[in-house]
């Protein structure tokens, strides 16, 4: 039955193989993706794994952080002249869902603008005041 088989394509066998002049050589790339799979459902993988990503919380802080926090606050806004390094604890909010995250940025404080509420570093970073769950100094351990 080989034998039958190949004596069909005798004729053609040793051709050689087929050029086109009028339509450009397909790249790999191009010849791969003919045959990649389809999506039916575009988005849908992005959205099972924006659902599954974890976001935290806010944290309200008692009145005796807060008044903690306000505290250091003061000190930083009559310290602005010595030009205080500190770490910011705050909450950014996610843009996509409830909750957040909290990160931690150290950095000399340029000064605290009370009527925009936000504390501005000398790299530029602006922080809400009303987002801020920490603030870390040594000049806060040194007045203890």
């Amino acid at each position: 039955m080989n034998n039958l088989n190949n004596n069909q394509y005798n004729d053609i066998i040793d051709l050689p193989h087929h050029v086109s002049a009028t339509r450009p050589r397909m790249s790999m790339i191009d010849r791969a993706a003919q045959f990649s799979p389809f999506a039916a459902l575009t988005g849908y993988d992005a959205a099972i794994k924006e659902t599954g990503r974890l976001t935290d919380q806010r944290i309200e802080l008692s009145e005796d952080s807060r008044a903690a926090l306000d505290r250091k606050q003061q000190l930083l806004v009559g310290c602005l002249a010595d030009h205080p390094e500190v770490s910011v604890t705050y909450f950014i909010p996610d843009e996509r869902k409830s909750g957040g995250a909290y990160v931690t940025v150290t950095g000399i404080v340029k000064k605290v603008d009370d009527y925009q509420r936000l504390l501005l570093l000398t790299d530029g970073t602006k922080i809400p005041l009303d987002d801020i769950l920490d603030l870390e100094s040594e000049m806060f351990h040194r007045l203890e």
